[in-house]
């Protein structure tokens, strides 16, 4: 028997009964379905974890404090200071670039207007680079203003518009907390990146920070606390080669040996890399979940093709009566179990592709559809089809002609 005629015979079997082809089917449909959503899930989970690190800058390296504080009345032990971002810039070959950050928040107030829970940022002078952020209108703050702590500030562009509306607040005065704070300059528009909206923040030199809204009372003896340190790299630069001489500068430093660390020094793709492992994982495990409806779906295909063979039975014996092989019913049953899973998984896919587009839509979480999920889950319904079809169509290819002629 040729493919063509068993795949028309088989169309014509599934036509005849399409209400219950089609719940055969709805296993296949809904394992597609599922495994290409719960990839497009997580890819897009991926994604925007990779956007927000790299969102960060290019070619970073993380110094990450790990000091332990004390008890009641102890100063902390350990960690990053404020000075040894500026040990790290003068002393580290390859750097273009060392920013520090502290946030805080602050009632701001601006003539008649007050705006309440304000996020501030105080940083150094590189931050513009690092983050890939430019000025609108005046400038930013330099190295002089960061060491004499002067009281200025550059505005995110949507803070800039609520309290100053359409004039220009560069040259004006605003009240941070109850500190009076000149206006230098205002960002460009940034947009919210991750969790992160850069354009409601205002931005101040880090040493006044320190000084008048996170007052640290060791600082005198222990230098200024500081979490983390953005450090920029030459292009062209060997990550590794900076990482070991911040280890080795930052050791000597704080009198500790290189077991014994009290910061972590980690790069921007080790970062990536990690979150990478750890979401290939959840989403090999999602579409191992997943999957298990196909296999709940090849057992309906399974179930119901044993089901066409029995009520099937007189037309197999005409069919061998009349010189079909074992082959040909063989063929003929298979090709309706994978008519029916590759039908099942057209739909599938396309449930799927629509669920990821809806999905991303209607929900916070993004969803970015992999095509080789699709082929996966296309490919795998097609093989459950053959996988669970083979048993009924060897079952039916070997039942006697005359038993089956006979049977009503």
């Amino acid at each position: 028997m040729k493919l063509s005629e068993a795949l028309r015979i088989a169309w014509e079997s599934i036509r005849k009964n399409k209400v219950r082809s089609f719940l055969t089917m709805l296993g296949i449909i809904i394992g597609v379905a599922a495994v290409i959503i719960m990839v497009a899930i997580s890819a897009g989970t991926e994604a925007t974890i990779q956007e927000q690190i790299t969102s960060l800058g290019s070619n970073l390296v993380f110094v990450q404090s790990s000091f332990m504080r004390g008890g009641p009345g102890q100063a902390p032990t350990g960690g990053l200071v404020f000075d040894d971002a500026a040990a790290i810039q003068e002393g580290v070959s390859g750097v273009v670039s060392v920013v520090v950050e502290q946030q805080s928040s602050e009632t701001v107030k601006a003539g008649d207007v007050t705006l309440e829970g304000v996020e501030i940022n105080g940083t150094t002078t590189g931050f513009p680079s690092v983050r890939d952020m430019t000025i609108a209108d005046g400038r930013y703050f330099n190295d002089n203003e960061v060491e004499k702590k002067s009281k200025v500030v550059v505005l995110g562009s949507s803070v800039a518009e609520e309290l100053f509306g359409d004039s220009n607040p560069v040259g004006q005065y605003i009240k941070v907390g109850n500190t009076k704070m000149a206006v230098i300059g205002v960002f460009e528009e940034r947009g919210l990146v991750g969790n992160t909206d850069f354009d409601s923040r205002i931005y101040m030199p880090i040493t006044v920070v320190f000084q008048k809204f996170t007052f640290n009372p060791f600082a005198r003896f222990m230098g200024d606390s500081i979490r983390m340190v953005y450090v920029e790299v030459e292009p062209d630069s060997n990550l590794d080669d900076i990482t070991t001489q911040i280890e080795l500068l930052l050791a000597k430093r704080h009198d500790v040996t290189l077991d014994s660390l009290d910061f972590s020094v980690t790069t921007q793709q080790d970062i990536i890399s990690t979150r990478e492992s750890t979401t290939a994982a959840f989403r090999n495990l999602l579409a191992w979940v997943a999957g298990v409806s196909l296999i709940v779906g090849g057992i309906g295909i399974m179930n119901i093709m044993l089901v066409s063979v029995t009520e099937r039975t007189r037309e197999i014996g005409i069919r061998q009566s009349v010189g079909a092989t074992p082959a040909d019913i063989r063929i003929q049953f298979l090709a309706e179990a994978l008519l029916l899973s590759v039908v099942g998984g057209l739909i599938g896919a396309v449930v799927g592709i629509g669920g990821s587009y809806i999905f991303g839509s209607v929900s916070d979480m993004r969803t970015v559809i992999q095509p080789a999920s699709i082929l996966l889950a296309f490919g795998s319904a097609a093989a459950v089809g053959v996988f669970f079809g083979y048993y009924p169509a060897n079952q039916a290819s070997q039942l006697d002609p005359i038993e089956a002629l006979r049977y009503e």
